[in-house]
């Protein structure tokens, strides 16, 4: 299975996707989108994949999204997608596309789902909180 994760290595929960996602044997097309930037095409057919509008899309901790003005709720979707061409940071992440969907993958474990061989237990975030027991079920929350 082809698994393509639309990355920011300085974002810990892409990096524990990225880690989830090399745990099951897989190893993914990284693109590291804030290097190659975004088409308004290609977020058009992320978005409509994973069944989110720009707005559900949008990255508002940590980015220019309230100093531009983006976070008011009438702003366009069209305008919401010139600013995310225009601003690669503010399209949240990490967004993973398989074979059996697309998602934007917050939390980190959202991306299980997606794999057709869940990573082996025990599974930790770099935080230390666990993803996967020894059995390789969801810890008890």
């Amino acid at each position: 299975m082809s698994i393509v994760i639309h990355h920011n290595p300085d974002c810990g929960t892409s990096r524990n996707v990225l880690a989830i996602i090399r745990a099951s044997g897989a190893e993914p097309v990284v693109i590291e989108y804030l290097k190659t930037g975004w088409t308004r095409p290609q977020l058009q057919g992320l978005f409509a994949a994973a069944g989110l509008t720009p707005a559900q899309a949008l990255r508002v901790s940590k980015s220019p999204a309230q100093d531009l003005g983006l976070t008011d709720p009438d702003v366009s979707d069209d305008a919401l997608l010139d600013a995310m061409v225009a601003h690669p940071v503010l399209v949240n992440r990490p967004i993973v596309c398989t074979s059996r969907g697309v998602r934007l993958c917050r939390p980190s474990e959202a991306v299980l789902d997606l794999l057709d061989s869940p990573p082996k237990g025990p599974l930790f975030k770099e935080d230390g909180e666990m993803i996967l027991d020894a059995d390789g079920k969801p810890p008890a929350r």
